[in-house]
C-alpha cells in the first residue's frame, strides 16, 4: 500500500514511517519541519515539505493517490495551547481538516489519526480512564485533538471516510526533543547528561502514563487493517509521578542531581493513565515495554546523539 505520513519527520512519526517500510509499504512523507527534523526521515520515503495547514497539500494528495493516511501532524504542546489558542486551533483542526478534506477527495481508504489520552479526559479520580470517561479537557490542545475525532465521526456518516482514532498517553523514546516543553523522560536525560539541574513543575507528585514509543508504532501498524470507526486507547494504565520519571532517569544516567520544583503550569492535569482494553480485545495490541527499560533505551539513544 501506499501511504501518507503527516509528521513523518517528527519524533512518534519518523518511527511509525520506519515501521511501515519495513512491512513493505510505500510511504510519502509531509512534514514542514517546524519540529521534525530531516535526519529523522528513512531515506526510501518521498518527503514534501510543506505544513497541513497549506491549500498546496492538495496537489501532493493528486499526485501520490494513497490508500492509507497517517496524520500525527500537530501542535503538541500544552502550554503553547494556553497561550496562544488561535495557533493552537489552525495547526489542529483547520490542518486536521485540510487532510480530512483530501483524503474523501481523493479516495483514500483509511485515516489512522494520532490523538491524545492524556488531555482528552482532564481530571481522571479514580485512573486509568476508558474511552467510556467523560471527555473534559482543561487545555486548548486537548480541545482540538478532540474537536478532530469529532469532524472523523461526522465525515464518516456524510462521505463513508474509515478511521481508526488512537488516543496516545506521554510517549517518549529516542528522537524526543530533549530541548523542547514536552516530554519529560527526554527533557530530563539531555539536562542530566550534561550535568544541568532539571526542574519539576509542581511537588512531584503529578503523574502521567507512559508508553514506549515502540508500542505505539506497533498500534499504528495494526490499525492499517483494524479498528474501523472506533477510538482506542493506548497506555500501559499506569501511573508514574513526575518525581518518579526523574529518580528513574537518574539513576540510569548515574549522577547525583537533585531537582530544582516551580509553580505547577496551568493547563495540565494532576493524575491520568489509560486503560487500553478495548485496544487489547478488538486490536490485539497492549504494551511490551517496561518503563525501566524503556527509560534506559532513551538514555542510551541521548549519551550518543546529544
Amino acid at each position: 500500500m501506499k501511504i501518507l505520513v503527516t509528521g513523518g519527520a517528527g519524533f512518534i512519526g519518523s518511527h511509525v514511517v520506519d515501521a511501515f517500510i519495513e512491512e513493505g509499504h510505500e510511504v510519502v512523507v509531509v512534514d514542514n519541519l517546524s519540529t521534525g527534523f530531516k535526519e529523522n526521515i528513512n531515506p526510501k520515503a518521498r518527503f514534501y515539505e510543506i505544513s497541513v495547514v497549506d491549500k498546496g497539500l492538495s496537489e501532493i494528495f493528486n499526485k501520490e493517490r494513497p490508500d492509507i493516511v497517517n496524520h500525527h501532524a500537530a501542535q503538541t504542546d500544552v502550554r503553547k495551547s494556553v497561550d496562544d489558542s488561535i495557533f493552537d486551533a489552525e495547526q489542529n483542526i483547520i490542518g486536521s481538516l485540510n487532510v480530512i478534506d483530501n483524503s474523501v477527495k481523493h479516495g483514500v481508504k483509511k485515516l489512522i489519526y494520532a490523538s491524545t489520552g492524556g488531555a482528552l479526559y482532564g481530571e481522571v479520580e479514580n485512573p486509568p480512564a476508558d474511552e467510556g470517561h467523560l471527555i473534559s479537557p482543561l487545555s486548548n490542545y486537548g480541545v482540538s485533538k478532540y474537536a478532530t475525532e469529532v469532524y472523523l465521526s461526522v465525515y464518516t456518516k456524510l462521505h463513508g471516510l474509515n478511521y481508526t482514532i488512537l488516543r496516545y498517553a506521554n510517549v517518549y523514546g529516542p528522537r524526543q526533543n530533549p530541548f523542547g516543553e514536552a516530554g519529560v523522560v527526554a527533557i530530563f536525560a539531555g539536562q542530566l547528561l550534561s550535568n544541568e539541574q532539571p526542574t519539576i513543575f509542581g511537588d512531584g507528585s503529578k503523574t502521567r502514563d507512559y508508553v514506549s514509543v515502540f508500542d505505539v508504532v506497533r498500534a499504528n501498524v495494526i490499525s492499517l487493517t483494524k479498528g474501523e470507526n472506533e477510538a482506542y486507547n493506548i497506555g500501559t494504565g499506569i501511573e508514574t509521578s513526575d518525581k518518579e520519571v526523574f529518580d528513574a532517569v537518574a539513576k540510569i544516567v548515574d549522577v547525583k542531581i537533585e531537582p530544582k520544583y516551580a509553580s505547577a503550569r496551568p493547563g495540565e492535569v494532576n493524575r491520568i493513565s489509560l486503560n487500553s482494553t478495548r485496544a487489547e480485545r478488538e486490536l490485539g495490541w497492549k504494551p511490551g515495554v517496561t518503563f525501566k527499560d524503556g527509560v534506559a533505551e532513551t538514555v542510551t539513544y541521548f549519551r550518543n546523539h546529544l
